[in-house]
C-alpha cells in the first residue's frame, strides 16, 4: 500500500464533500446506489474506464445526470466505488478462507483478488487506489496482512510482506489483463500464433548476445499467463515462509 493511498485514507480520501444543504436541494434519485453501482460496472467491463460517464450512466438507468449526482461527487468517487463494489465480491469469496497454514491462505485470497482483477482490466487502475473511499479494498489488504500476523515476523516485515503481495497482484494483473494486440483481437491470428511469431523472432537474435532469451524461448512460446502468475507468486510467497523460519 503506498504513502499516497494511506494519506487518504487518513484523511477520508480527496474526494468532494456533498454538504447536507446541497443534497436536499437536488431532486432525488429514482433508482438506487445498487443499481448505480451495478450499471456503472456494467459500463466498465464493456468499455473500458473511458466509456463510463455521468451522462451515460444516467442514460442507461433512464434518467438525467442529477439521480446520479445524487448518490457521487463525480466520475472520480463513481470509478472509485464500482471498483469497490467489485472488490466487495471477492472479499465475500474469501470469507471462510483459513487452514492451517497462513502462507497458503495468503496465496488463495490473492489469487482471487488476480483472477477478479485480469477479467477485468479496468479494475486495476482503481482497486486500493482510495481505501477512504473502498472499504471492501482495505478489508482485502487487511486480510492478506492478517495472514502474515500468524508468522514469526517483526511489524516491519509485515508491512513489507503484505505490500509486496497486493503489488505483485496488482502489477501482474494489470499487465496480463491488457487488451491483446489488434490482429489478435480481430481475429486475424490467434493467441498461439502471435506467440509463435514472437518466438520465432527472439530465434533469429544473436544467441551470444542474447543468451537467456535462447534458454528460454521454448517456454515462452506455449506459456499460460495464469501459470506465469502463480509460479511467480509461490516464488515470493516461498521467501516469505524462509524469511518466518
Amino acid at each position: 500500500m503506498t504513502e499516497a493511498t494511506t494519506t487518504d485514507a487518513a484523511r477520508g480520501g480527496d474526494r468532494p464533500r456533498r454538504s447536507a444543504r446541497s443534497a436536499r436541494t437536488r431532486e432525488r434519485a429514482s433508482h438506487s446506489l445498487d443499481s448505480v453501482l451495478s450499471e456503472a460496472v456494467a459500463i466498465l467491463d464493456e468499455q473500458g474506464a473511458q466509456g463510463l460517464t455521468i451522462r451515460a450512466l444516467a442514460a442507461r438507468l433512464g434518467g438525467g445526470p442529477a439521480s446520479i449526482y445524487w448518490y457521487v461527487s463525480g466520475r472520480d468517487e463513481l470509478l472509485d466505488l464500482a471498483a469497490d463494489a467489485v472488490l466487495a465480491g471477492v472479499l465475500a469469496a474469501v470469507a471462510d478462507v483459513h487452514t492451517d497454514d497462513p502462507i497458503d491462505d495468503m496465496r488463495t485470497i490473492a489469487v482471487a483478488l488476480f483472477d477478479a482483477i485480469v477479467d477485468r482490466p479496468w479494475l486495476g487502475a482503481y482497486a486500493l487506489r482510495n481505501t477512504g473511499a473502498q472499504p471492501h479494498g482495505l478489508a482485502l489488504y487487511e486480510r492478506i496482512g492478517e495472514q502474515t500476523q500468524r508468522l514469526e515476523l517483526t511489524a516491519r516485515q509485515r508491512f513489507h510482506a503484505t505490500s509486496a503481495v497486493v503489488g505483485f497482484v496488482l502489477g501482474t494483473a494489470v499487465d496480463m489483463g491488457q487488451e491483446p494486440p489488434a490482429e489478435v483481437v480481430t481475429g486475424e491470428i490467434s493467441r498461439s500464433e502471435y506467440l509463435t511469431r514472437a518466438a520465432d523472432q527472439w530465434r533469429a537474435m544473436d544467441e551470444a548476445s542474447f543468451p537467456f532469451i535462447h534458454e528460454i524461448v521454448d517456454e515462452f512460446a506455449g506459456h499460460d499467463d495464469a501459470d506465469q502468475f502463480r509460479a511467480g507468486l509461490d516464488l515470493l510467497l516461498d521467501g516469505l515462509r524462509r524469511q518466518a523460519g
